[in-house]
């Protein structure tokens, strides 16, 4: 049982760490065993109230790329009725978003309740959010560096469809509690060729449309729950609505001049001290 103060301290947390490269559902897992909050992570309950969180952040992040949106599903539909995506950017950027999109989908259906599994699993989240700082930090060691005097959508549209694929796979990744999505996503960019700037554009454009899949999937579970567990999983969301917002503002502007590495450096510091806290 979630307190409304629990469900607005998670909201936060998610809305911040969906964004940011450091795994929000390894921090969401991890947390709650760290401050000894006496939450049933293994409730039928407790998943359904991450996705609603996660769904605030996707709403947050449709409203901020709404003109790329619209041009997306314009060019979708412009090219089941021309039958080419030749020349034609926004055509292209949608069905990349949509290759790069099946991994998740498939994986998380097939996998669902393993995963589940995990969200009761702090140790394992703590392990893993060391594995994703060695991840973010590999990939700015070895990321292909090319010309980057292409910007914006034109850039992301030049990325082939097997390109796609893997960061697709990346993301799936992302899944296990500990792997950063937007992390696995942005690395998946940058090994393709993408500039920082771009990778993170790609990362939060692939993340709409995941985030409402699993939303039909676990978000009709709360239509048993008690108001207690519904009012919390609305102070949730809208808190993490509120952090998305601050922190999609941030890291747009962040990821022109920065990289990966002070992400890195985190989540394996914050792995760590997790787990030793966590076991000792």
């Amino acid at each position: 049982m979630l307190t409304y103060f629990q469900a607005v301290v998670l909201g936060l947390l998610q809305g911040v760490t969906e964004l940011f490269p450091i795994s929000s559902l390894g921090h969401t897992v991890i947390l709650p065993s760290v401050l000894g909050w006496n939450i049933d992570q293994g409730s039928e309950f407790f998943l359904p109230f991450i996705v609603a969180t996660h769904l605030a952040t996707a709403l947050v992040l449709l409203g901020f790329y709404m003109k790329d949106w619209i041009g997306i599903v314009r060019g979708f539909f412009r090219s089941l009725g021309t039958h080419t995506i030749k020349g034609d950017t926004h055509a292209k950027l949608a069905w990349l978003i949509f290759v790069s999109t099946i991994p998740a989908g498939i994986l998380g259906i097939l996998f669902e309740e393993k995963i589940e599994i995990l969200f009761a699993t702090p140790i394992v989240a703590a392990i893993f959010l060391m594995l994703n700082g060695v991840l973010l930090f590999g990939t700015e060691l070895v990321r292909k560096r090319r010309d980057a005097s292409e910007r914006g959508d034109e850039r992301i549209a030049k990325l082939t469809f097997d390109r796609a694929g893997w960061i697709g796979l990346a993301q799936a990744g992302a899944l296990i509690p500990g792997l950063s999505r937007t992390g696995a996503t942005i690395g998946g960019g940058l090994l393709a060729g993408l500039p920082h700037e771009e990778a993170a554009r790609y990362s939060f454009l692939l993340a709409t449309p995941v985030i409402f899949g699993a939303a039909i999937l676990k978000l009709p579970v709360l239509f048993h729950a008690s108001t207690q567990v519904l009012g919390a999983t609305l102070l949730g969301a809208v808190a993490a609505a509120v952090a998305a917002y601050l922190s999609v503002r941030y890291l747009t502007h962040y990821f022109k001049t920065k990289t990966l590495t002070p992400f890195a450096v985190y989540c394996f510091a914050a792995g760590l001290l997790s787990l030793l806290l966590i076991v000792f």
